[in-house]
């Protein structure tokens, strides 16, 4: 497993040399945002949900309630919190979405695979779905906010290709379709795989337009770090068996929600020219300790 976070970061790094070297940067980012956001992002969705023989389909309405429960939570965690964590109110969004959405579909695969199988590759795709309708949601809430330009949540988000991937990929595991072509499947595979090197290489550039000091961090960025990688993941481990959920149920729900800030954030500031500055600096801060907090985490799940 942190063979795979530093395989992961080893790419964020070649995205800040790009940055620094002129390759990526300005409209270059926006334009891959929206790529990533409007096609391969889709693609790596409704991918998870084509994996072939399905595994215990007993987990699934397990996975999707769970799921559901956490991000109700999450919502109200993302709402609230961020008063107490920064002075600045401009800011509260973008602290709301750090502490409520985790790197599921970027960084959650692989290090669920590491720790369970690659067969819950398939129970993070489940997860993902909620996660995914609450990006593209609450998530785009939360980064516009009130700007002054009169820029609000519009409906239309709800009609967007990624949203109409996860209700395609929940329709997909809800039927139990095991049989899709590969003509199908493997081109989307392949579309998809584009997604977290994409996504990865521009939190790096992103990273590359900031001093060294900024990326250092500060009070409200490792506030938010401590909340999203350990206070956050440990209460609902607590919380779920109380509420009668599966323990395997529980602790893959668990690493999902352990995820270091996602790269969503930062796309979704450069989509509605946000500041990228605070976002980048959690998320980069979120990277580098989880390689520390997850292998802990999977301690506790031996006990």
């Amino acid at each position: 497993m942190f063979e795979v976070m530093m395989t992961l970061f080893a790419i964020v790094i070649v995205g800040y040399v790009a940055g620094r070297l002129g390759y990526m940067g300005g409209e270059f980012d926006k334009r891959l945002s929206s790529l990533v956001i409007n096609i391969t992002c889709p693609a790596l969705i409704l991918s998870s949900a084509m994996t072939g023989d399905l595994p215990d389909r007993r987990l699934i309405l397990p996975l999707l309630v769970i799921s559901f429960i956490t991000y109700i939570i999450l919502t109200g965690i993302a709402f609230f919190l961020p008063r107490y964590l920064t002075k600045k109110r401009d800011e509260e969004g973008i602290v709301g979405f750090a502490l409520m959405f985790g790197n599921v579909g970027f960084m959650g695969y692989p290090v669920v695979a590491s720790i369970f199988g690659y067969q819950a590759v398939f129970y993070a795709a489940v997860l993902n779905v909620v996660n995914t309708l609450a990006v593209f949601t609450v998530g785009t809430i939360l980064i516009v906010g009130k700007l002054d330009d009169g820029k609000r949540f519009q409906k239309k988000v709800l009609y967007s290709t990624p949203m109409l991937s996860a209700y395609l990929a929940m329709l997909i595991v809800a039927l139990g379709i095991d049989n899709i072509p590969g003509v199908v499947s493997q081109p989307l595979t392949m579309i998809g795989n584009i997604t977290v090197p994409a996504a990865l290489l521009i939190i790096g550039s992103s990273m590359s337009q900031l001093s060294l000091r900024t990326m250092l961090g500060n009070r409200t960025v490792y506030s938010a770090t401590l909340f999203r990688l350990i206070l956050i993941p440990l209460g609902l481990f607590f919380l779920f068996p109380i509420l009668g959920f599966d323990p395997y149920v529980v602790n893959i729900n668990t690493v999902v929600i352990a995820m270091p800030v996602a790269t969503y954030g930062t796309i979704l500031c450069l989509k509605y020219n946000r500041d990228t500055t605070l976002i980048t600096e959690v998320t980069l801060i979120t990277t580098i300790l989880s390689m520390i907090t997850l292998p802990l985490l999977t301690l506790l799940f031996s006990k």
